[in-house]
């Protein structure tokens, strides 16, 4: 193995379209960079069948769960026979004392505007939990206004979600409720988690959404926010331009991977002053909740419970991976990943610990390649290049001697081939620690 300077250039685009229908998908939703319909356009019609008290849909989610877990194993017996079938891991590796959680922050049902249509968050939670992950958010759509209304949910909804991600939380598994925020007018789209209530409808209009939805979330006791895919209908959320401490304190993520690659955007956002970690999720449209797709969002916490996804995903405590069992361990200066140091430090050490249980039992594609250590701006400050059967075991590196002056550090890990694109390349990305510089 040999450490050195040089810049990898990370893919940006490349793409497996039988594994992301996603995308043909968002080419039948109304264009969210259009006006709302108080500015002139006319939002559908969505039909509707009878009206139902949330009560007694609930009653009805709670008596139809034993017919949800035929489905799931229906789900999981065809997964089984082809190469994207479900791998669930027995235990959560551990790193600096908390455990690795792996699981999907962006998912959607029938609620919103999935092509399974009619499925519901009684169908998908169990799917999920049955496929091996440890946690999985439906984040169904809510619009900024009226507009858009066939491609999202309804008050009645949100409390079936909420219900069912109750009913089906365990010890073993974290459902969670939360919606993806449209605020049109070019503004983004926003993940909003542990929030109990819609948020109210926006009357202003124009660019002043954003500001004033950060202003909100801030708001909300307990409440984290996600950047979600930062050029899709925005460019970049106006550059993060607008941040302020308490601002700042509600956003916890960032999606690095959402069909395609937000490396660019990552970096843009920390150099802005944002807090985030990256996040790599399916936004799945389809009834292949978690046995479907491959790539992870990890949580670092202490137990798996609700409070503990949250509090990690408020303190920026993960990593986002292309490859569903990838465990990752980084800190600076014993500051572990999502960490803030005291900023007075006259020199940094950076310990970065790596494994795989498919390379360690030798399979070779997944087999890490290369680990780099990336700072303000992008820059690659150290680097550590495997050869393939060094690749394969666990790899355990200290780098020392890193920049006095950068704000922030994180790693990027390349293998021999990602689960999702099944090509070599970058596979995964951590939070950062920052110095307090």
């Amino acid at each position: 193995m040999t450490e050195g300077s040089a810049v990898a250039r990370p893919r940006q685009g490349d793409l497996v379209a039988a594994a992301h229908l996603s995308s043909a998908l968002r080419s039948e939703r109304p264009d969210p960079t259009l006006k709302s319909d108080s500015e002139g356009v006319t939002a559908p019609e969505r039909a509707r069948g009878a009206d139902m008290s949330t009560s007694g849909v609930v009653r009805a989610r709670v008596v139809a769960a034993t017919l949800v877990a035929l489905l799931a194993t229906a789900v999981l017996a065809l997964a089984a026979a082809g190469p994207a079938g479900a791998n669930p891991t027995t235990a959560s590796p551990t790193v600096a004392g908390y455990n690795l959680y792996f699981g999907d922050l962006h998912a959607h049902t029938g609620y919103s505007d999935s092509y399974a249509k009619g499925s519901t968050p009684w169908d998908a939670f169990p799917v999920g939990r049955d496929a091996g992950a440890d946690f999985m958010a439906l984040t169904e759509h809510y619009s900024t206004s009226n507009a858009y209304e066939a491609w999202t949910m309804d008050e009645w909804e949100w409390q079936d979600l909420k219900a069912a991600a109750t009913y089906f939380t365990s010890s073993s598994f974290v459902a969670m409720p939360a919606y993806e925020f449209y605020l049109v007018a070019h503004s983004g789209e926003f993940n909003v988690f542990n929030v109990s209530d819609l948020p109210p409808k926006m009357e202003f209009l124009g660019p002043e959404r954003l500001p004033m939805f950060y202003d909100w979330l801030s708001q909300q006791p307990g409440g984290v926010g996600q950047f979600n895919h930062p050029t899709y209908v925005t460019d970049n959320f106006k550059d993060f331009s607008g941040r302020s401490a308490a601002r700042d304190a509600g956003m916890g993520l960032i999606e690095v991977y959402n069909d395609e690659f937000f490396e660019e955007s990552y970096t843009m956002a920390l150099d802005a002053g944002w807090h985030v970690m990256p996040s790599a999720n399916s936004d799945t449209h389809n009834a292949d909740w978690i046995w479907g797709r491959d790539m992870r969002t990890v949580l670092l916490a202490q137990s798996l419970t609700p409070a503990n996804l949250y509090a990690a995903m408020r303190a920026q405590r993960g990593y986002a991976t292309l490859d569903k069992n990838l465990s990752i361990g980084f800190s600076v200066n014993g500051g572990v990943m999502g960490s803030t140091l005291s900023g007075t430090a006259s020199a940094y050490t950076a310990d970065v610990k790596i494994w795989d249980p498919d390379a360690l039992a030798g399979r070779a594609s997944d087999a890490v390649t290369l680990v780099e250590i990336v700072s303000d701006r992008g820059v690659v400050v150290r680097s550590l290049t495997l050869s393939p059967a060094a690749g394969t075991q666990t790899v355990t590196w200290k780098a020392k001697g890193l920049p006095v002056k950068a704000r922030y550090f994180w790693v990027r890990v390349s293998t021999a081939s990602d689960d999702v694109n099944r090509r070599p390349g970058v596979t995964a990305w951590t939070a950062p620690v920052w110095t307090g510089r």
